[in-house]
């Protein structure tokens, strides 16, 4: 377990490149496990290099980076060879290549070709291999992240820990004719420093084998590791339906397990961004007080998790404000008790704790339909925050719209400031901080499905649009400076939507009755029903409406069209050409065939896309 403290914004970059070498091996070390209460040794693939903490191995460094500047990133590929790892890569869609890896950067807008955003090239093991990422200067400020994405180990790598944040700092402030980063309102300012936390959430579902190779398993068919046993994230028998709650694995924070924030105060807005780093999960996260005198978990497996959050963690829900979504800045600070994060899913939230004391981070209780396992699940812990300082009077909104009115005041040059705060007095409206203006119109059409399907003989297929993946097929061709609007479904189960170089803009979601946008916001989204046939709320829709993301849950939580939502959302392909994916987020569906290519082309002038011309 770690102590994380919150850190001031990095200063104003230095015209220069960023330079990180990752090297990719094994690495040994323990992973706290509170079902017994001691630290079980791994043994997992991981990321090595300057700005790993070396008590928490298994998160990637976190890069920082501001626009107009360039990243390169060499991988050294350490691990030992492997006989499923061919010379050429390759794209069937049985797992494979666990040691070749290559890297995605989530969410940057950036070229997807060559040695840049290029995920359709394999690093072998003996092999390096630098990637240029070119931040153009025009690129959002905002959370994204990196992750290993060799098709065929993509699960299994980013499972073992192969992933870290990217953050792209911003100096621009609004103007009068264009609009700025929300971080120059966030700067510091006499009483209120806006302290940031960046918090990289993971599942790192290791597990211990018995002799002929099964995984070791408790009574209750948790998995199980003796003293003197090396866990580890070996094969795809660790993946599928219900296996990471089955697991009794806990979601690590910064790679601690249950570990304890520090350095929080009251009255004191701090910024989180949060990063969905893992596979197998989805989180719903709430802080609530701790009762005096609470104990400290232990023993938390099954039930018992669930009897320590119902015991210790007793004060209501504190609120707290999201302001950016997948890094894009929102059009306005808005107040929720709960957001869900799906796997690639970021948040940023401005966070207020009213009163010093212990407070319990929490992922809340989920209905089926609402999370990627599609079970009920009950709350279960993810940490704890220390908070000192004294309490804070008032309504938690009020008090913030106080301290970003003196940000305003503080940091808006003079011929905005009178509009920014206008803005803010106005609901905490961001609009002079939205990175992309609204899609009001578009000039083509996408529909997408996503289906698992199941033959006669037992085989599994993961499929978008009735096809598994072929790497040797362009799915879809679009035109460089086209918008789209895209329909997204799912025949079965729910599975997060994620393309990649343009994000998309959300423009309704409409519920499994045909009409109700639980988009809107103050919609309430009570489709699905628990065991006993009750509606269950479920948060994560309601209030998207226009916001733009880069990762999106598709519902379905029953099969067929009983359960299904319909998705709608337009983007634009700007900027860059090329060949890149579109695929579920649940990693192990991509690796096992839910992916399409898509190819961004020049248009021909005459309704279609230029050819090569020798």
């Amino acid at each position: 377990m770690m102590n994380v403290g919150p850190r001031a914004a990095a200063p104003a970059p230095e015209l220069r490149d960023i330079v990180y070498d990752l090297i990719v091996k094994y690495t040994e070390s323990q992973l706290w496990n509170p079902t017994t209460n001691r630290q079980d040794r791994v043994k997992l693939r991981s990321y090595q290099g300057r700005g790993v903490n070396p008590d928490a191995p298994f998160v990637g460094p976190q890069i920082e980076v501001y626009p107009g500047q360039t990243v390169r990133m060499t991988l050294h590929n350490e691990l030992p060879a492997d006989s499923t790892c061919p010379v050429r890569g390759g794209s069937a869609n049985v797992p494979h290549c666990f040691n070749g890896t290559n890297l995605h950067t989530h969410g940057l807008w950036i070229n997807p070709s060559g040695n840049s955003d290029n995920v359709l090239i394999s690093v072998n093991p003996g092999i390096q291999f630098q990637y240029e990422y070119n931040i153009p200067p025009d690129h959002p400020a905002g959370t994204f992240w990196y992750h290993s994405h060799r098709h065929g180990s993509t699960a299994l790598q980013v499972s073992s820990g192969m992933a870290g944040a990217l953050v792209v700092r911003g100096t621009r402030p609004p103007t009068p004719s264009a609009n700025g980063d929300i971080d120059t309102l966030l700067r510091p300012i006499s009483g209120q420093a806006f302290p940031e936390r960046v918090l990289v959430f993971q599942q790192i579902q290791y597990a211990c084998r018995n002799p002929d190779g099964s995984i070791k398993r408790n009574p209750d068919n948790t998995y199980k590791c003796d003293p003197g046993d090396i866990g580890g994230v070996e094969d795809y028998d660790q993946f599928g339906p219900g296996t990471w709650p089955t697991s009794g694995r806990f979601t690590s924070i910064n790679g601690a397990v249950l570990g304890r924030l520090q350095g929080a105060e009251a009255g004191k807005v701090e910024r989180w961004r949060m990063v969905h780093g893992g596979v197998r999960d989805s989180i719903a996260l709430q802080f609530r007080k701790r009762a005096p005198a609470a104990a400290e978990p232990a023993g938390l497996r099954t039930a018992a998790a669930q009897v320590f959050v119902d015991t210790n963690c007793t004060g209501a829900p504190v609120p707290y404000h999201l302001v950016a979504a997948d890094g894009l800045t929102m059009a306005a600070a808005t107040r929720t008790q709960v957001a869900v994060l799906q796997p690639g899913y970021r948040w940023d939230a401005l966070v207020v704790f009213p009163e010093p004391g212990d407070y319990c981070v929490l992922d809340n209780a989920s209905t089926a339909g609402g999370n990627i396992n599609q079970n009920l699940r009950p709350t279960q812990l993810l940490g704890t925050v220390r908070v000192g300082g004294s309490a804070v009077t008032g309504d938690l909104t009020d008090y913030l719209k106080t301290q970003l009115l003196a940000a305003a005041a503080a940091n808006m040059p003079p011929d905005v400031r009178t509009k920014v705060t206008a803005e803010i007095s106005d609901g905490l409206k961001l609009t002079s901080f939205i990175p992309h203006p609204d899609i009001n119109e578009f000039t083509g059409t996408q529909t997408l499905t996503f289906n698992i399907d199941v033959s006669q003989i037992n085989e599994v297929f993961f499929e978008i649009d009735g096809q598994p993946y072929d790497g040797n097929r362009i799915d879809r061709t679009l035109k460089l400076g086209g918008v789209d609007e895209w329909t997204l479904k799912s025949n079965l189960a729910s599975h997060p939507f994620h393309i990649h170089v343009n994000p998309f803009q959300v423009v309704k979601i409409i519920a499994p009755d045909g009409t109700t946008d639980v988009s809107a916001p103050g919609a309430v989204d009570n489709f699905a029903r628990d065991a006993n046939g009750n509606p269950v709320i479920d948060p994560q829709y309601p209030g998207l409406k226009g916001v733009w993301k880069d990762t999106l849950l598709v519902k379905n939580f029953a099969q067929g069209p009983r359960g299904q939502y319909t998705v709608v959302i337009r983007t634009r392909y700007e900027r860059y050409i090329g060949d890149f994916v579109l695929h579920c987020h649940i990693l192990d569906h991509e690796d096992q065939g839910m992916m399409q290519n898509i190819r961004i082309a020049i248009p021909d002038g005459r309704g279609g896309v230029a050819a090569s011309h020798h």
